[in-house]
């Protein structure tokens, strides 16, 4: 699926830009599920917040509950000193997630696909598992900041090899928070580990190596329809979105089912409900 190129530039880079990738009536249907999604959800049932910021403290057990379900989380400025959400619930909705890759027909049919099943072999993904996904929506406005993180953090393998996919459903830009990364970050060590105790999460630090900066950091501005793929140790971020458009995406992590997946990671699966690859 991949030229040797782009092998190479993955190896180099730590990330890989796939134009196309996609097509339009593909992320359409995909769109339309996810908005089914949320005008079918009931926030006065329950409902969280995601943030990136203080995650021990802002971890709650909706999220944790999400790991192998579907859940909607709003974004951190929806709600007004009221406490009532300022606009629209459809525009207010910062993610879709955790598990609607196994769970969801579409979702389900946009996350097979042999050509991606490809891609990760390529990649270095012998046995690909695919543990969570997100859709993004980082809405117009109030489309929250992802500080500076790297997806290792979240899914600890030994040796690591969590790998992520994510797709473009409307045009990435520097305006709407487009994602950020630093070329070449992946070869540095994993400075935190999310971990999981029961219903208690706690980050561990374990290197202090400084995230990037605008000196080193780079945008992946892209088309609707592209796949970024990049390594679990590469450091990546996006701008908070004040924009007027928003800024849809759909994020796959997988990990290789040769390597030892953490019990401490935050996601797990059983015999019943087992992690499946991209066919």
């Amino acid at each position: 699926m991949l030229t040797d190129q782009q092998k190479q530039d993955y190896q180099r880079d730590g990330y890989l830009v796939l134009p196309g990738f996609k097509s339009l009536d593909e992320i359409a249907l995909l769109r339309a599920r996810a908005a089914q999604i949320v005008n079918q959800f009931d926030p006065t049932e329950a409902a969280g917040i995601f943030t990136t910021r203080e995650q021990e403290k802002s971890t709650d057990d909706y999220f944790l509950g999400s790991d192998n379900t579907i859940r909607c989380f709003f974004e951190e400025e929806a709600f007004g000193a009221d406490g009532q959400l300022k606009q629209d619930k459809s525009l207010s909705i910062n993610k879709i997630g955790h598990a609607m890759h196994d769970l969801d027909p579409v979702f389900r049919a946009f996350s097979a696909d042999a050509r991606l099943a490809a891609v990760a072999r390529d990649l270095g993904l012998a046995d690909a598992r695919v543990w969570q996904s997100m859709y993004i929506f980082k809405q117009p406005g109030i489309g929250g900041e992802v500080r500076w993180h790297q997806d290792a953090t979240y899914f600890d393998t030994t040796p690591i090899s969590v790998t992520t996919f994510w797709f473009a459903l409307e045009d990435a830009t520097l305006d709407n928070g487009c994602l950020w990364a630093e070329p070449g970050g992946h070869r540095g060590p994993l400075r935190e580990r999310f971990v999981r105790h029961g219903d208690q999460v706690a980050v561990e630090k374990l290197d202090g190596t400084p995230w990037p900066d605008d000196s080193t950091a780079v945008p992946l501005e892209c088309k609707a329809g592209s796949l970024v793929c990049f390594h679990g140790l590469l450091p990546h971020y996006s701008a908070p979105n004040r924009s007027p458009v928003s800024r849809h995406a759909y994020t796959l992590h997988a990990t290789d089912g040769a390597t030892a997946y953490s019990a401490r990671n935050w996601i797990q699966r059983d015999a019943a409900f087992p992690a499946r690859g991209f066919i």
